[in-house]
């Protein structure tokens, strides 16, 4: 039995009336050019059978930062994750009791690695905390920036030096203030007034440059009916922004999403990723008799959270196509009070073939500190065929490139084949299931070839559909490498 993408009912509708009067149907082709396109949604899934796209778990490597200096303590938190060049910097917040959102007990704290794994905390000198400058804070005595400092690397082409990294930090009652750096290490204003002034605020408010919109987006949380929603604006220079859009979802519920975490992904910037935390109000888990076991604050218990995967490429619409949780609290119960499971922002890569994010676990304990998850490149989710076999038929696309390079994993017995059909779905000459090379093993890139050869430029340019036949496999990434 085939499984089909479920098209929107006005395409339905549109497509049924074009069948009634004769017309031919066709999809219009997508242009991927050379990018790189992950399986996280349905972009390019026109029809799967026997197969399905899945969800992939990440793996638990352990604690990456502790939590356990002074001003740091049991109430870090909104943490965010930058790799420039070699060197890794954690930034989160500081508070080791709980205060009013915006109090001067917040502290901005930093954490430097070069491999993203094994991390120390620098002794900057830049603040006074606790009577000395030996330590890792890079904003203090400067309420309420440090509730919620949101920093980001960058990119542009021509930004001044001096202003390399950007900030965006605030509550609903000052609004959003821009900070600028050269290092990352020593911020200053922008400018005093807010840039963005419609919004609640009092969470991690999560600005980007994206290469594919060639602007900054800023992502930031909003109530709506009482619920935990996401807002966005745009802003060509960081100073003047649009007014707010309400970010909508392309399938999956409207739960309350308390961080978005949204990010263009490194291997792939024209896809965000955004590894939001789920929160539950209201949903305990312990009783107070655990709480007290366990050590947790006493105000802290009442709820639990997860993190889910959230993608867009751009506008108003997130696809929640897996409403499941990606990242599930652990065994024992100081994983299921108030606040943790809060995902860092940003995924960065750790390995040759690897890639990590980081979460912030053990909220409103004494042993709170940020873990380090680990998927392979690419690897969020993927189009997954059983033992029995499965196929995949993606929509009308449009390349350019001279060979298709594949990220995929087979089990010894399993395998992929892959077919190219013109758009209308006719096996083309050359490149159909009989002159295409098996592939079998587990690589984050390997070229398909036909009859012993990988070269397509000669479809470059023109529709074409992807079939793929796959055994016991799965596929996470396909590219069209080798184009301008």
């Amino acid at each position: 039995m085939k499984r089909f993408t479920k098209p929107g009912l006005s395409m339905l509708l549109g497509m049924y009336c074009a069948l009634l009067a004769g017309e031919v149907v066709a999809e219009e082709p997508i242009d991927i050019g050379s990018r790189r396109e992950l399986f996280v949604d349905r972009h390019l899934i026109g029809e799967l059978e026997d197969a399905q796209l899945v969800l992939n778990r990440p793996r638990d490597m352990g604690s990456a930062v502790e939590f356990d200096a002074p001003w740091e303590g049991a109430f870090c938190g909104y943490c965010t994750i930058i790799k420039d060049g070699d060197t890794y910097r954690a930034y989160y917040r500081g508070l080791p009791q709980p205060r009013r959102d915006g109090s001067n007990s917040e502290v901005t704290c930093v954490a430097e690695s070069t491999d993203g794994i094994a991390w120390t905390k620098p002794k900057l000198g830049l603040f006074e905390v606790d009577g000395s400058k030996e330590n890792n804070v890079i904003l203090a005595n400067h309420a309420p920036f440090s509730h919620n400092f949101c920093p980001m690397l960058d990119t542009r082409d021509g930004v001044p030096a001096d202003q390399r990294y950007k900030a965006l930090a605030g509550t609903r009652k000052t609004g959003l203030v821009p900070f600028v750096s050269a290092d990352g290490l020593s911020w200053k204003k922008l400018q005093d007034e807010p840039v963005i002034t419609a919004g609640a605020f009092d969470s991690q408010n999560v600005p980007m440059w994206s290469e594919s919109e060639n602007q900054y987006v800023c992502y930031f949380r909003v109530f709506v009916d009482g619920i935990r929603r996401i807002s966005r604006t745009t802003s060509k220079d960081f100073i003047t922004w649009t007014e707010p859009v309400l970010m909508g979802y392309d399938g999956g519920p409207i739960e309350h999403l308390y961080t978005n975490q949204t990010s263009p992904y490194f291997r792939a910037p024209h896809i965000y990723v955004g590894i939001a935390a789920r929160f539950f109000p209201g949903r305990r888990v312990l009783t107070p008799e655990q709480a007290k076991e366990v050590g947790v604050d006493p105000g802290y218990f009442n709820d639990c959270s997860d993190g889910v995967l959230i993608t867009t490429r751009g506008g108003d619409q997130y696809s929640r196509t897996f409403p499941e949780g990606f990242v599930r609290p652990g065994i024992g119960l100081e994983n299921w009070v108030s606040r943790t499971n809060y995902p860092a922002l940003n995924v960065v890569q750790t390995g040759d073939d690897t890639m990590s994010f980081y979460v912030n676990q053990n909220y409103g304990q004494p042993t709170a500190h940020m873990r380090r998850y680990e998927v392979r490149l690419d690897g969020f989710a993927s189009v997954r065929a059983p033992y029995t076999g499965g196929e995949m038929i993606t929509k009308p696309l449009i390349f350019s490139g001279n060979q298709l390079d594949l990220n995929f994993a087979t089990s010894a017995a399993g395998g992929i084949r892959v077919e190219i059909q013109d758009a209308d779905g006719k096996p083309i000459p050359g490149f159909t299931l009989a002159d295409s090379q098996e592939l079998i093993g587990n690589e984050i890139s390997r070229a398909a070839s036909w009859k012993g050869s990988k070269d397509v430029s000669k479809l470059a340019g023109k529709p074409v559909r992807l079939k793929f036949v796959m055994k016991d496999a799965d596929l996470y990434a396909l590219q069209f490498a080798g184009g301008k």
